[in-house]
C-alpha cells in the first residue's frame, strides 16, 4: 500500500512542479476558489430551507425576510460562481501562456543536436496539446476539486446530524463505487499517455510531409503518405475508443450508485416517515443533500480523469524542459580578436555512431580562401557544424588567433560568420524582412539596396510588383533557386561578416544562376577569411588553400597544382570533371570567378592559367 501510495506521489510530483514554476498568481487563484467554496457553502444552506418549508407546508409560515435572504443568496451564489469561473479560466490562461513561453524560449536555444533526435511536429505538439490540457485542468476542473469536497464533507455532516442511521447506509455504497473508480481511472491515465505520445507522432508526421509537400507530388508519393497518415489516424482512433469505453463505464457507474442511493434513501426513508422517526422535509433535505454528493462526486471523478491527461502531458514538458541548452555566455567576445583560425586535432561523432571527424587539423589565414573537397560522407558538413559551434568537439580545439572560440561567448561568435549553404533558407515573409533577418541593427533602405545590387539580386527584386516587400511564400518557394541564393548572399553582406562559410552554394543551380551567383560570391568573399565546400572545380581552382577529406581525415592538403600532382583521388575527382563536361570547362575558363590575388593590383588574378594547366597535366 505504502508502495502504490509513494508511487502516485512521484507521478504527481513533476505536474506539481511545472505548476510551483509557472508562477501562477496564487491570490488570483485563491480568490477564484474562496467565491467558489461560497458558491458551495451557500448551496448547502438551500435543503435546510426546503426541509423547514416542507415540513410548515405553508407559505404564510415564511416570511418576507427569509424570501429576500434566499433570493439574495441565490444572486450571491450565482455571481460568485461566475466571478470564479471567469478568474480561473483568467488564471489557466495566463499559467499556459507562461509556459509556452518558458517552451517557446527553449526551443530556440536548444542545441541543434536536440532537433536531430526529436521530429519538429513532436516539439509542436508539446507547445500546444499538451500545454492546452494544463490551461483545461487548472480552468475547467481546478475549483470542482476544493468545491467537491467541501460540498461532499459538508453535505455528510448535515445527513449525520439528521439522521446519522440513515447516513451510514451511504458508506456502504460509496467504497464499492471507489474501488470499481479508481481501477478505471489508472486505465484512463495509460491510455491518455499513450494518445498524448501518438498525438505528437501524428504532428510529426503531418508536419514533416505537409513542409515537404512538393517532393511528396514529384515522387508521386501521395498514397504512400496517405497511408502513413491513416495509419496514424486509425492508431489515434483505437485510443479515443478505448478512452471512451473507459468513460462509458465511468459514467453509467455513477449514475447507477445514484439511483441506488436515491432508491435506498426513499424506501429506507419512506419507512422512517411512516414511523415517525423522520419528518417528509428532513426526507426532502436528505434526497437534496445525496445530490450534493453525488454531483461533486461526478465531479471528482472527472477532476482525476483530467489529472492522469495532465501528468503524461507534464512529464513531456518537463523533459523538454530540462534538455542541455547551449551556452550563450562566454568569457569574452569574439569581436575585435584578430588572427588566423586554427583547427587542432579535431574529432567528433555523432550520438551513438561511430566518429565522423577523426583528428583533423589545419589553419586558414586571415582573408585567404580554403575549399574542402572529397567523396560524399566524408565529414565537411559536419566540420562546418563545428564552425559554427552547431556542437561540441569530443576532442581538439578551434581557434581564433591564440584563444579557443568555446571562451567567446556563443552569440558573438556567430556574429563573425556569414553563411550560405546550398538550400539558401529564407522564412516566411517580404524580401526585405529576410534580407535583415538576425540583424540587430536598423537596416536604411539605401544599405539595403547596396547589398542587393552587389549579390546581383536588385534586378529581379526591383521587376517584382512589390519589389522588396514582396512575400516570398513559406520557405521561399515563391522564387527560383538562384534569386534564393542571391537572398543569402545579400544577408551575408549586410551582416558584413569576418569569416564566410559557403556550402555547396551553387551546385544546384543551372549555369546561367550558378555564373550570376559566382560573380555575387566573388564581391561577398573580398577580404574576408572564406571556407568553402564545393564539388565544382571551378569553385576550388583559385583556393590559397585546398583540403581533401576522405572517411572523417584529412588525406591531402596544399594548391590546386600540388593536389593534382600529389594526390591520385583529387586528380581523378579534377579530371572527371573536365572530361565529362568539356563545353563546361569552357564555360568555367570564361566565367570562373576571381578568389583572390595577392600579385595583382585589383587584389584578384585570373584563374584561366590554372584551369588551363590542369586540363594538360590531367
Amino acid at each position: 500500500m505504502k508502495k502504490s501510495e509513494s508511487k502516485r506521489k512521484m507521478a504527481l510530483k513533476p505536474f506539481i512542479t511545472l505548476l510551483r514554476e509557472t508562477k501562477p498568481s496564487y491570490g488570483l487563484l485563491a480568490i477564484a476558489i474562496a467565491l467558489s467554496m461560497i458558491s458551495t457553502l451557500v448551496s448547502l444552506v438551500i435543503p435546510m430551507f426546503t426541509k423547514n418549508l416542507v415540513d410548515g407546508f405553508s407559505l404564510a409560515s415564511v416570511s418576507k425576510l427569509q424570501i429576500a435572504g434566499i433570493a439574495a443568496a441565490f444572486i450571491a451564489q450565482t455571481i460568485a460562481g461566475g466571478i470564479s469561473i471567469y478568474l480561473l479560466n483568467y488564471a489557466g490562461q495566463k499559467m499556459v501562456a507562461g509556459l509556452r513561453d518558458r517552451l517557446w524560449r527553449k526551443f530556440l536555444v536548444l542545441p541543434v543536436a536536440y532537433y536531430n533526435d526529436n521530429r519538429t511536429g513532436e516539439s509542436v505538439s508539446r507547445m500546444t496539446n499538451d500545454t492546452g490540457i494544463i490551461k483545461t485542468l487548472i480552468s475547467e476542473h481546478l475549483a470542482s476539486l476544493f468545491t467537491g469536497v467541501i460540498s461532499i464533507v459538508g453535505s455528510i455532516s448535515v445527513l449525520l446530524f439528521l439522521n446519522w442511521k440513515m447516513t451510514l447506509v451511504l458508506f456502504t455504497v460509496l467504497p464499492l463505487s471507489a474501488l470499481i473508480l479508481v481501477p478505471l481511472g489508472r486505465q484512463m491515465y495509460k491510455i491518455s499517455k499513450g494518445m498524448q505520445d501518438e498525438t505528437a507522432s501524428f504532428t510529426a508526421t503531418l508536419s514533416g510531409v505537409l513542409s515537404e509537400i512538393r517532393l511528396v507530388k514529384s515522387s508521386g508519393a501521395e498514397k504512400k503518405e496517405y497511408e502513413a497518415g491513416k495509419t496514424g489516424i486509425m492508431n489515434l482512433l483505437s485510443f479515443g475508443i478505448r478512452e471512451g469505453k473507459i468513460s462509458a463505464m465511468i459514467s453509467p457507474l455513477v449514475s447507477f450508485v445514484f439511483m441506488m442511493l436515491l432508491v435506498v434513501i426513499i424506501g429506507y426513508g419512506g419507512m422512517q416517515v411512516s414511523s415517525g422517526v423522520l419528518t417528509a422535509g428532513e426526507l426532502v433535505a436528505f434526497i437534496l443533500y445525496l445530490i450534493q454528493i453525488i454531483m461533486p462526486l461526478t465531479q471528482l471523478t472527472t477532476f482525476f480523469t483530467q489529472i492522469q491527461k495532465a501528468k503524461g502531458a507534464s512529464e513531456r514538458i518537463i523533459e523538454t524542459l530540462a534538455a542541455e541548452e547551449e551556452v550563450y555566455e562566454g568569457q569574452e567576445e569574439a569581436n575585435g580578436t584578430e588572427g588566423p583560425i586554427s583547427v587542432e586535432g579535431l574529432s567528433f561523432g555523432y550520438k551513438n555512431g561511430k566518429k565522423v571527424l577523426n583528428d583533423v587539423s589545419f589553419q586558414m589565414l586571415p582573408g585567404q580562401v580554403t575549399a574542402i573537397v572529397g567523396p560524399s560522407g566524408g565529414g565537411k558538413t559536419t566540420l562546418f557544424s563545428l564552425l559554427e559551434r552547431f556542437y561540441e568537439p569530443q576532442s581538439g580545439l578551434i581557434k581564433l588567433g591564440d584563444k579557443p572560440v568555446s571562451t567567446f561567448s556563443l552569440r558573438s561568435w556567430r556574429k563573425l560568420i556569414g553563411y550560405v549553404s546550398q538550400e539558401s533558407p529564407l522564412l516566411a515573409g517580404t524580401i526585405a524582412e529576410n534580407l535583415t533577418y538576425g540583424l540587430d541593427r536598423d537596416v536604411s533602405r539605401e544599405e539595403m539596396h547596396a547589398a542587393a545590387a552587389m549579390a546581383y539580386a536588385d534586378g529581379f527584386i526591383d521587376a517584382l510588383p512589390e519589389g522588396y516587400n514582396t512575400d516570398v511564400g513559406e520557405r521561399g518557394v515563391k522564387l527560383s533557386g538562384g534569386q534564393r541564393q542571391r537572398i543569402a548572399i545579400a544577408r551575408a553582406l549586410l551582416r558584413n561578416p569576418k569569416i564566410l562559410m559557403l556550402d555547396e552554394a551553387t551546385s544546384s543551380l543551372d549555369s546561367q544562376s550558378e555564373a550570376v551567383v559566382q560573380k555575387a560570391l566573388s564581391n561577398l568573399m573580398k577580404g574576408r577569411t572564406t571556407i568553402i565546400i564545393a564539388h565544382r572545380l571551378a569553385t576550388v581552382v583559385n583556393a590559397e588553400q585546398i583540403i581533401f577529406m576522405e572517411k572523417g581525415q584529412i588525406t591531402g592538403m596544399g594548391s590546386h597544382e600540388e593536389l593534382l600532382e600529389n594526390h591520385e583521388l583529387y586528380r581523378e575527382f579534377a579530371t572527371q570533371q573536365l572530361q565529362m563536361n568539356n563545353l563546361e570547362v569552357q564555360d568555367i575558363k570564361e566565367e570562373a570567378p576571381v578568389l583572390h590575388d595577392k600579385n595583382t593590383s585589383s587584389g584578384r588574378r585570373s584563374a584561366h592559367p590554372r584551369i588551363g594547366r590542369s586540363i594538360s597535366e590531367s
